[in-house]
């Protein structure tokens, strides 16, 4: 246990910053998860509408720390090539 009153305040504001980064990366994979349900149901016009969104997602967390820049490039990458063929 925190002895000091900083050591508690950083366990008190550890814990809000915890549970909101938890929240972020839940927002992430749901996000991503629909995308990859369109794409398995071949739902083009709906893929293509939902990657924007993704990709902002995806873009936010990148910036927040919650996943690194090149995992999210890589994310994006690989679903634009999947609409893409969906698409096409």
């Amino acid at each position: 246990m925190a002895n000091t009153i900083s050591a508690l305040k950083r366990m008190r504001t550890e814990k809000r910053r915890t549970d909101i980064n938890r929240s972020r990366k839940t927002r992430l994979r749901h996000q991503v998860r629909t995308l990859r349900r369109l794409l398995e149901k071949k739902d083009a016009a709906g893929a293509q509408a939902e990657l924007p969104k993704t990709f902002s997602v995806i873009d936010r967390a990148a910036k927040w720390g919650i996943i690194k820049k090149n995992t999210a490039a890589r994310y994006k990458s690989r679903l634009a090539v999947r609409v893409r063929a969906v698409a096409g």
